[in-house]
């Protein structure tokens, strides 16, 4: 511990504490901008380029940025400090005088951090007036648009990109006045290996990085009266939306979802949650058929398509690796086109899917041509849950005053194994359940799997499964899945099944949720209201759902069968890295 005064205040911290983290201790609130930090979760973005949270130290000339200065036995610290005042407006009146002033069409307009800060520190005139950068947008890839003039250089998606992620697309480009954070050579996005995780965009604090916006398209979709519009809602986007409209993270509000939905005239309501489950009976059944055939092994889980994207251009020669099935998203949108359409007697050219995703990966997935049938695409529109949030506002809808209304049966019955797919661990815990029962013959018991559940970055199990023993890894973080598969190709460790999930914590992380502004505490709280979700499901293993064993009694047969295999299975096509 260290002794130190902060604005006339003793205190003790630890050594190794930064003085802004000191100054929260007592307190006492420091503005800052490039600053990002997610301690659980490995991300601690200290590059103090912005200049933003700048205090005065005792004994100093200069002024010390406090998001990296280190506090030593004795140091006295001003924050509120004539000095430091000015030099903090200055900085962001120089940050601002090279943005453009389009804050009332801007996609973050009110969600964005450099508006508030220059409303906290009451910024009101730019004085310094010039040029200012004009980069071309960026709107190659079909799921993030890229605004270098609206980049600030706090270098928080270079952090996530290639120390989390490690994917290594994004970088610092040029010196001085055209200084940018974008791909090598300024690439366009679509022209790299980005795997389109999204996670750059979630910490972004303007919309130098945004995810591409559908919803216009969606409403023109819902206009055209010769369209039947049908709409899924994926597992980890009911326990966040409810944080747009001003409630607690972690707040379940399934019910209220879907009636947002049926007032907002989609003409049915399906859950992903069964394509959660459809996935399931497939992805149980392949794993049962290689570990019956002498398959290849481990069998890494495939529903989501930036872990998809990545281990396409990280790791080609491991393309056979990867279950075949396609993802609960893609599933439903096959299942929509081909049963659906017949059982409602509908022209597919006129049947139209909308998704709504905790994901801006999806978007990039929904528009992969292997993913298509005939031409005709599974999924037509992917809406992230923060465009959900603006539709619903759109129209005026008071979300929390809302009643609960179901899911429509047909595509909508889902147990609590789908609902866990939110989150990390789930997809392979709702697997083993099934795996289980499938391999042994046997009931499974105890259904509540703990060893597969947390938030460390890489975990193992062992489950007993008849007469084997099944070695489970789990990873949620690029990063991690490098690390594991790694250690699967130096010999070092061997699993029979792999669940990844690109973003940290699942997908209740992911890209397109609402901002969480580097508190880690609010992916906890979704990570609990999911598995409370599951807890509460009457039905808590994917083969019990009737409306999806009806499906195949109707409809696709067998599991893993050849028309099953034919809507629901998937190939991949190695990348560049680049």
């Amino acid at each position: 511990m260290v002794n130190i005064v902060i604005n006339g205040i003793d205190l003790q911290v630890p050594k190794g504490t930064t003085v802004l983290d000191a100054a929260k201790e007592v307190g006492v609130h420091i503005p800052t901008l490039c600053h990002l930090d997610l301690h659980d979760f490995g991300v601690v973005n200290k590059v103090a380029s912005c200049r933003v949270c700048v205090v005065e130290v005792q004994g100093r000339a200069a002024l010390a940025p406090s998001c990296a200065e280190m506090v030593y036995e004795g140091m006295v610290v001003n924050t509120d400090s004539l000095k430091a005042i000015n030099a903090r407006r200055n900085n962001l009146e120089l940050l601002l005088s090279n943005h453009p002033f389009d804050c009332l069409v801007c996609t973050k307009n009110l969600d964005c951090e450099l508006q508030s800060l220059a409303e906290e520190l009451n910024i009101r005139e730019i004085h310094a007036v010039g040029e200012k950068m004009d980069y071309p947008l960026d709107k190659s890839s079909n799921a993030i648009v890229k605004d270098p003039n609206k980049c600030v250089m706090c270098r928080r998606c270079e952090t996530m990109c290639n120390e989390v992620q490690t994917v290594g697309v994004l970088s610092g480009l040029n010196r001085g006045f055209g200084a940018v954070v974008a791909p090598a050579f300024n690439l366009d996005m679509a022209e790299t290996s980005c795997t389109y995780c999204g996670q750059c965009v979630a910490v972004c604090p303007t919309a130098a990085l945004t995810e591409r916006i559908d919803l216009p398209k969606v409403w023109r979709a819902l206009s055209r009266e010769r369209e039947h519009v049908v709409v899924q809602v994926a597992p980890a986007v009911r326990v966040a939306i409810g944080e747009m409209f001003g409630m607690e993270p972690g707040t379940i509000s399934t019910g209220k979802l879907v009636t947002a939905l049926k007032r907002l005239g989609f003409n049915a309501v399906f859950d992903t949650n069964f394509g959660a489950d459809l996935t399931i009976m497939e992805e149980a059944r392949e794993l049962a058929h290689r570990l019956e055939h002498g398959g290849t092994l481990p069998m890494l889980t495939s529903c989501c398509p930036a872990w998809v994207k990545f281990f396409e251009h990280q790791f080609p020669e491991m393309l056979d690796v990867p279950s075949s099935c396609k993802s609960p998203q893609t599933m439903l949108g096959a299942i929509a086109k081909s049963y659906y359409a017949e059982k409602m007697n509908l022209d597919v050219k006129n049947l139209k899917v909308v998704s709504i995703m905790p994901c801006v990966a999806k978007k990039a997935e929904s528009a992969r041509p292997e993913l298509s049938k005939e031409h005709e695409l599974n999924v037509d529109f992917v809406l992230s849950t923060r465009e959900f949030g603006h539709m619903i506002k759109e129209a005026g809808i008071d979300f929390a005053k809302l009643p609960d209304t179901e899911f429509d049966s047909i595509l909508g019955e889902s147990t609590g194994a789908a609902a866990i797919f939110g989150t990390t661990g789930g997809v392979i815990e709702a697997a083993t359940r099934t795996a289980y029962e499938l391999i042994t013959g046997e009931n499974l018991e105890k259904i509540d799997f703990e060893d597969l559940r947390g938030l460390d970055g890489i975990r193992e199990a062992s489950v007993k499964v008849g007469d084997i023993d099944l070695k489970i890894g789990i990873a949620h973080g690029l990063g991690n899945a490098r690390k594991l598969l790694e250690s699967i190709q130096k010999g070092e460790a061997f699993y029979h099944a792999i669940e990844i999930m690109a973003c940290p914590g699942g997908c209740i992380g992911g890209g397109g949720q609402p901002y969480h502004h580097g508190d880690a505490e609010i992916i906890k709280k979704r990570q609990k209201a999911i598995y409370e979700i599951d807890k509460n499901t009457p039905r808590r293993k994917s083969h019990e759902n009737e409306m999806v064993l009806k499906l195949y009694e109707e409809y696709l047969g067998e599991p893993y069968g050849k028309k099953a295999h034919d809507l629901l299975h998937t190939c991949y096509t190695p990348g560049e890295k680049i």
